[in-house]
């Protein structure tokens, strides 16, 4: 009972508005990257995305000292997401150059955060066990991995289609974006986020048949053809040889039906 009361009476730290600023400076600095082509700005708004990072994950651990951690709601792993996606994408800044990738981390990365906590809490989620804990946390680390190769193949799909055009000129070819690259960074960050995400629906499923609640839920389906994308993906990049196009229009499928599996449940304990 305590946890249920902490994630309703728990409201937003000192720290979630320096984190939200910290965000909304750099998606205005990653702006100006598309218009500037001096490193010294990218690296400014890695900078600020850094400190933005930093903050967040204060207001995250402040939330768990009241108690709330982010396998105890819906809203909690959004904000988890939030911070993982960007977590991820500073990582790979570490080896890859991809200032361009931080134009859409940062501004998705404040809107995730800015949903989770500024939403209703609605109710508290029912029968949640160690188990349901462990499911939503590696469920949010999954798909936090595969919103980063989204994002990857979106920029893919858009460099591609300047250059079927011949369009030489754009934003992404100014950067120096190789296709290749991207779809290598692509088809790894999905390797590595899928093992992850089947554990989490193994747990799920184990989790639901403890709570005997029934597996009639439409995000219960989805999660599942969420699975099966991405295994689809694996599957046929590795034995028909399945690269670019493709191969990035199945993970953004996959990752719609992802969203759509988060975006239920959001709506369920928000509504409820």
């Amino acid at each position: 009972m305590a946890t249920v009361s902490a994630v309703h009476d728990t409201g937003v730290s000192p720290a979630f508005y320096v984190t939200v600023v910290l965000y909304l400076v750099a998606c205005v600095i990653y702006g100006c990257v598309f218009a500037s082509s001096r490193e010294g700005v990218a690296q400014i708004a890695r900078i600020t995305l850094v400190l933005a990072f930093v903050a967040h994950g204060v207001e995250i651990g402040w939330r768990g000292v009241e108690n709330v951690h982010p396998g105890t709601s819906v809203r909690e792993a959004l904000g988890f997401l939030s911070w993982l996606l960007v977590g991820g994408y500073l990582l790979a800044t570490l080896k890859y150059s991809l200032q361009l990738l931080g134009a859409f981390v940062a501004p998705v990365g404040l809107a995730v955060l800015a949903a989770a906590r500024l939403s209703p809490s609605g109710e508290a989620l029912p029968g949640l066990t160690l188990l349901g804990r462990i499911h939503i946390s590696l469920a949010t680390l999954g798909v936090a991995i595969f919103a980063l190769a989204t994002a990857l193949a979106a920029i893919y799909l858009l460099e591609n289609r300047n250059l079927k055009r011949k369009r030489f000129d754009g934003i992404l070819f100014r950067r120096g974006v190789a296709l290749e690259s991207l779809d290598l960074l692509c088809h790894r960050l999905v390797l590595a986020g899928f093992p992850i995400f089947t554990v989490a629906l193994m747990l799920g499923v184990i989790w639901v048949s403890q709570r005997a609640s029934g597996f009639d839920r439409p995000e219960y389906s989805l999660a599942i053809v969420t699975w099966l994308s991405f295994a689809a993906l694996i599957v046929t990049r590795t034995t028909h040889g399945w690269r670019g196009r493709r191969s990035a229009l199945l993970t953004i499928v996959g990752f719609s039906c992802a969203v759509l599996v988060f975006a239920i449940y959001f709506a369920r304990r928000a509504l409820a």
